[in-house]
């Protein structure tokens, strides 16, 4: 399960194993690795994912299926554009 989502995170930010394994400092068979759930990474290295795709623990983990935004640095006016775009999305569901 993490594998799955590790490898559906990084394909729809359009980032290959190498470049994933190079933010990260590690090397492309240890990505590979993780993609195949042949290993876990280390808790630091789980933190350091969350942190890159802006995503918690717990969804990386298949724990938690909600996903979250980053709005750190936007103003009132620019969040509730967002949340007007947001809700016109979700309308049209």
């Amino acid at each position: 399960m993490f594998g799955e989502i590790i490898r559906t995170i990084r394909t729809t930010r359009n980032l290959s194993q190498v470049q994933l394994a190079k933010e990260l400092n590690v090397s492309k068979q240890t990505v590979s690795n993780w993609e195949n759930d042949n290993i876990l990474p280390s808790i630091e290295m789980l933190v350091k994912l969350s942190k890159f795709f802006s995503v918690s623990t717990d969804y990386l983990l298949g724990l938690d299926h909600r996903r979250y935004l980053e709005i750190t640095g936007l103003t009132d006016e620019q969040l509730q554009h967002v949340q007007q775009i947001i809700r016109d999305i979700t309308d049209r569901l």
